[in-house]
């Protein structure tokens, strides 16, 4: 039992430093000169991500999955490719509001599949945090607003962008999934490794009719440096976190940690314009911390 509650710690501490890793990355990516195509960079850093979990296939026997785990892999990695295609293409037809607002539904999304393919047990307790996280989340997308929902609207767009979270919630749903029929390597990397290899395949095949190809020609170093940086740590190693995770904890419990990413987010923004500090960054700040507190709370009480 002991070693039990040690691995779940361990799982929540990983999503902590998750949830650090992916709100760094956005000031990472801001850095990077504009024009260059969205997708096809995803792509190259799921590849890099991917290439540094490689070894990983010669230390491990039976690296190479089944017929029946590379189907779930090509779903995981499809899974992947459609949240990130509908992401990079609402991102010019959707508010940013709009699309954090639908992003904060992706852990209940998780939860009410999870249900339906039976690897979330009912847990009103967890229902109940995370509804209190994305309540919290909605009140620092409101913040980051300026204090009202001006610009909240429901179109294709966030149809679209909407679909993409659902997409997203999945991926976790089917981790777990595979792990119970004991279709999936019990190797948290060996999973990250193929889910990452696929998806950069099939969001590699999108882009090359999307974006624009020659768009790649104005990398710098600089660029080339961020690719690298964003590839090995806030593609591969958040992946590795969340897979790891995955193995002890729910997919609802899992995705919540995306409630600390606006978070995160907040004290860089704060960091950079301290004018901007305000009242109104209370109440969603607080809601959330309260929401991951009870969250680890919980799984240090869980045997």
């Amino acid at each position: 039992m002991i070693d039990r509650r040690r691995t779940v710690s361990l799982a929540h501490l990983g999503m902590l430093l998750w949830a650090l890793l992916v709100g760094l990355s956005f000031p990472a990516v801001g850095l990077m000169s504009e024009g260059l195509p969205p997708l096809l960079l995803t792509s190259i850093r799921f590849f890099i991500a991917a290439l540094a979990l490689a070894p990983l296939l010669w230390r491990h026997a039976g690296g190479w999955p089944e017929r029946r785990a590379l189907g779930l892999y090509a779903l995981m990695g499809l899974s992947l490719a459609c949240f990130f295609g509908a992401m990079f293409w609402a991102a010019h037809r959707v508010s940013a509001l709009s699309m954090a607002t639908l992003f904060v539904s992706v852990p209940l999304l998780a939860y009410c599949i999870g249900r339906g393919l039976r690897v979330e047990q009912p847990a009103g307790r967890l229902l109940a945090i995370l509804a209190l996280g994305a309540v919290g989340a909605l009140g620092l997308a409101w913040a980051e607003n300026g204090g009202d929902f001006a610009g909240l609207s429901l179109g294709v767009g966030e149809l679209v962008f909407f679909g993409g979270c659902v997409a997203s919630a999945l991926y976790p749903v089917l981790s777990k999934w595979g792990l119970q029929r004991g279709w999936l390597a019990r190797q948290a990397g060996l999973r990250t490794f193929w889910s990452l290899l696929i998806g950069a395949l099939l969001i590699g095949t999108f882009g090359l009719f999307v974006d624009e190809r020659g768009g790649l020609l104005r990398m710098t170093l600089s660029d080339a440096a961020l690719v690298a940086y964003l590839g090995v740590f806030s593609s591969g190693v958040t992946f590795f976190l969340q897979q790891r995770a995955t193995a002890v904890l729910t997919p609802g419990a899992v995705t919540a940690y995306s409630y600390l990413v606006p978070f995160v987010s907040m004290l860089l923004l704060f960091f950079a314009q301290p004018q901007r500090i305000g009242w109104h960054w209370l109440p969603g700040s607080t809601l959330v911390l309260v929401a991951i507190g009870l969250l680890l709370r919980q799984g240090a009480r869980d045997p």
